[in-house]
């Protein structure tokens, strides 16, 4: 009966992240975004940026917040990312007075905005949206300030395991403060696309992410026991154990509208 009763203390430890409780909180993740993935039309990337450019003032003119914009490097199919912050939610975002505002500054450039996303559709082949919720917009601004390079993690996360998979998140991000990486901000699905979590890391450039890859074995295993991992090598196992599917992206920030 002892041995049974092992087993089961076994198999109940391998449902949670290693050094997670059902009752530890996760952080709050109080605004809500739009994560946009385009693939342009063969060829057709660098119109497609003109594009967005040329539309940068009419952005402005709407008082929305400036959306921020990965353009891809290495890794998943999408040339272009755009996160669009959305506030509080969708009440706000979509409030008559904000969606009045909008139309009103499509109609003054001469383009409305119907016609703009016309124009855009004749330089994509595919596109995905995914509504997510992550951390506060004064947070996020402040992370990427000063940082050219992102990386993207996309993942769906095993039936009943989302919040599981959050929680590794949150432990992995602590594990790369612990060997001295930028820590990750975490984003969870509100409705969209089947991504369930996304996390983002930036770094200053393309320099500091390679000398990253370089931290001796030493410091890794004792970040990750820190972290809450038993080893190093179990990082990426743990959270494999609640995915389904897991893209990777290596890419740029860009600016679409020229620096003040």
């Amino acid at each position: 009966m002892l041995t049974v009763h092992r087993a089961v203390l076994s198999l109940v430890a391998l449902a949670l992240p290693v050094g997670a409780t059902a009752q530890s909180a996760l952080p709050a993740r109080p605004d809500l975004y739009k994560f946009v993935t385009i693939q342009a039309a063969p060829g057709e990337l660098p119109e497609l940026l003109a594009l967005y450019r040329q539309r940068a003032p009419v952005m402005a003119a709407t008082g929305d917040a400036a959306p921020i914009v990965v353009r891809h490097s290495q890794g998943d199919r999408w040339d272009l990312l755009l996160i669009y912050p959305m506030g509080g939610g969708f009440s706000e975002f979509y409030s008559p007075e904000r969606v009045a505002k909008r139309d009103a500054a499509g109609r003054a450039s001469g383009v409305t905005n119907a016609a703009f996303q016309e124009q855009l559709y004749a330089h994509i082949a595919w596109h995905e949206d995914v509504f997510v919720w992550g951390p506060p917009l004064a947070e996020l601004r402040s992370y990427v300030a000063g940082t050219t390079v992102a990386h993207l993690e996309m993942m769906q996360a095993r039936a009943g395991q989302q919040e599981a998979l959050t929680r590794e998140r949150y432990m992995e991000s602590d594990f790369n403060v612990n060997r001295g990486r930028p820590r990750m901000l975490v984003f969870t699905h509100e409705q969209g696309a089947a991504w369930d979590v996304i996390t983002l890391d930036a770094w200053k450039d393309w320099r500091q992410y390679g000398e990253a890859q370089m931290v001796p074995a030493a410091v890794s295993e004792a970040a990750a026991k820190k972290a809450g991992f038993p080893s190093a090598d179990a990082v990426g196992v743990t959270m494999r154990r609640y995915i389904n599917t897991h893209h990777d992206t290596l890419g740029s920030f860009v600016e679409l509208a020229p620096p003040k």
